[in-house]
């Protein structure tokens, strides 16, 4: 027997009666008798009674009604979750993220693809961009957003965003009275930094190393959202993204660097094997090449 054998045999008790059930299901008539005729010879049983106004069921076509009922819901629903899953309608999405668009973009924009798409699951990923590199290859994650990745990684790379960065200093810092910081002029005070192999550290490290002077007095902090809480504890200053700074921590001031910006280009990347790629994750890609380039909530 098959899934349409059971949903006339079922349109047939629901109607009481051959033609309203091939009318329902548009079918022929011949279609719909054919195919209650090869049900009964399958289970070796008649199942309904044949009357002039009213077609009634045996006793081993209520049971078989019954027992069946469940069984075509149960289809049904399967059948929808596929068309869903085909459409991107369902499914799930593995992605990984760098802060601070974990922290401070993503929350939002994932709430607003996740009231318009309740099938569709998620789950969030938050590391450096290297290590997130590294799961997409392995095919750990579907979707990945974060700084542009090494030349020559099986990946595309889409920018969607450039990442602002600035000084961050405590207000008695003995910089904090300056408009425009120079470059050298951060030597001989203490400079926050994040752990090494992290794109925005060498980004900083090849604006930095052009000054002359003495040497960098760094310390190290192994996440970048946390830069402006050591900050604000007096422990140094930093160079930190502008999304992070709304509002600006107590006892902070921000100072703009003179020279090269220290900007990073964002944006969402995946495996070129993977092309095309799932509805699903389709779906979620759509949205946030859409969405992301806008989202520098709170400045």
């Amino acid at each position: 027997m098959d899934f349409k054998t059971l949903k006339t045999f079922q349109a047939i008790v629901h109607t009481g009666s051959f033609n309203r059930a091939a009318e329902e299901l548009n079918y022929a008539q011949s279609t719909v008798t054919m195919q209650i005729q090869k049900l009964e010879a399958e289970l070796g049983v008649q199942l309904l009674e044949r009357g002039k106004q009213q077609v009634s069921l045996t006793e081993a076509g209520r049971l078989f009604q019954e027992q069946s009922l469940q069984l075509v819901k149960d289809m049904e629903r399967l059948q929808n979750s596929l068309t869903e899953l085909q459409s991107g309608g369902a499914g799930k999405v593995r992605i990984g993220v760098t802060d601070p668009t974990a922290s401070c973009r993503l929350p939002q924009l994932l709430q607003k693809f996740m009231t318009a798409n309740p099938r569709i699951e998620l789950s969030v990923e938050i590391a450096g961009t290297a290590a997130l590199c590294g799961q997409l290859l392995r095919g750990e994650l579907d979707l990945i957003l974060c700084s542009a990745p090494d030349i020559g990684a099986e990946l595309y790379f889409e920018p969607l965003f450039t990442e602002k960065f600035t000084l961050l200093l405590p207000e008695g810092h003995p910089l904090a009275g300056e408009p425009e910081i120079h470059a050298d002029q951060l030597r001989g005070h203490r400079l926050l930094i994040t752990a090494a192999g992290c794109p925005y550290r060498k980004k900083l490290e090849s604006v930095l190393q052009e000054s002359s002077g003495l040497p960098l007095n760094t310390m190290e902090i192994g996440s970048m959202t946390a830069l402006k809480f050591y900050v604000e504890s007096g422990l140094g200053m930093a160079f930190v993204p502008e999304i992070m700074l709304h509002p600006l921590p107590a006892g902070t001031v921000v100072r703009k660097l003179s020279g090269p910006a220290i900007d990073m280009s964002c944006g969402i990347a995946c495996r070129t094997s993977d092309y095309p790629l799932k509805p699903a994750s389709l779906k979620l890609y759509q949205f946030l090449k859409q969405e992301l380039p806008g989202s520098n909530f709170g400045t």
